[in-house]
């Protein structure tokens, strides 16, 4: 068993690398591992192999993204709008905004591997965000294992029919949990994206509004040079004309 957990880590570490989708090797090593060891040793070293892989393939793609590709993939995140308010979010609450992101499915996994390199958050609290994907990964692991049940159950002849029940249920109660888990994680992720935006509007209202006063003040500032210029033009004028009386008296002395 442990050459086999460690081959299918090798592999999913390069599936996660080279953007091949992990939800079918999710499902296969649980249908493998619960068929090969049985229903409950079988799901536990498939979620480990699988979890391991993905971690550490993540964490590859990360590197890869933030020193190899870090160019190519800064010019891909400029065009989606709500990536700068990820990534502001991400460099205040780094960690809980992960776990968010990791927890909802509708976030592609290989692809966000990358974007996340560019990002301000930092490795540790991106290795320890991976811990959202264990729902998931759980759910889907128990959907191949429990695939595996079933075609032996109907297989070997014999009555499971508790058996095919308790596997139904457990599906049911597995979607469920994930279902409200992912409907909770995509709600707090809006809420603090929605701050988020919030905060940012307010910082340009205000840098427009001191655009504005500073404009205005400059206004000011130059009337109030105009007037003085008109003062000086005015005192000059009046000077000229003083000295005009004074030369038109003494002319009039003279004759």
């Amino acid at each position: 068993p442990a050459a086999g957990v460690f081959a299918f880590i090798g592999v999913y570490i390069i599936a996660s690398i080279f953007f091949i989708p992990g939800l079918i090797l999710t499902l296969g090593a649980g249908f493998v591992f619960a068929n090969a060891l049985g229903l409950g040793v079988g799901i536990f070293l498939a979620t480990v192999a699988v979890f391991f892989g993905a971690f550490f393939g993540a964490c590859a793609s990360f590197l890869i993204g933030r020193y190899l590709l870090r160019d190519c993939v800064g010019k891909l995140t400029k065009k989606c709008v709500i990536f700068e308010a990820i990534d502001a979010a991400l460099k205040d609450k780094g960690l809980r905004i992960m776990i968010l992101l990791r927890v909802s499915p509708l976030v592609p996994f290989n692809v966000f591997n990358y974007v996340a390199g560019v990002t301000s958050i930092s490795l540790r609290d991106y290795a320890i965000g991976m811990i959202g994907i264990l729902p998931g990964t759980l759910l889907y692991i128990l959907l191949g294992s429990s695939a595996g049940s079933l075609v032996d159950s109907s297989s070997s002849g014999n009555d499971s029919t508790v058996r095919i029940i308790s596997i139904v249920l457990g599906i049911v109660f597995a979607v469920l949990g994930v279902y409200a888990t992912t409907y909770y994680a995509k709600k707090e992720l809006n809420k603090i994206l929605s701050q988020r935006r919030e905060v940012n509007a307010a910082a340009s209202t205000e840098g427009d509004v001191d655009s504005s006063n500073g404009k205005g003040a400059s206004t000011i500032g130059n009337d109030s040079v105009t007037t003085d210029d008109d003062d000086v033009e005015a005192q000059s004028e009046t000077a000229k004309e003083g000295d005009t009386y004074k030369n038109e008296e003494n002319l009039q002395h003279k004759v």
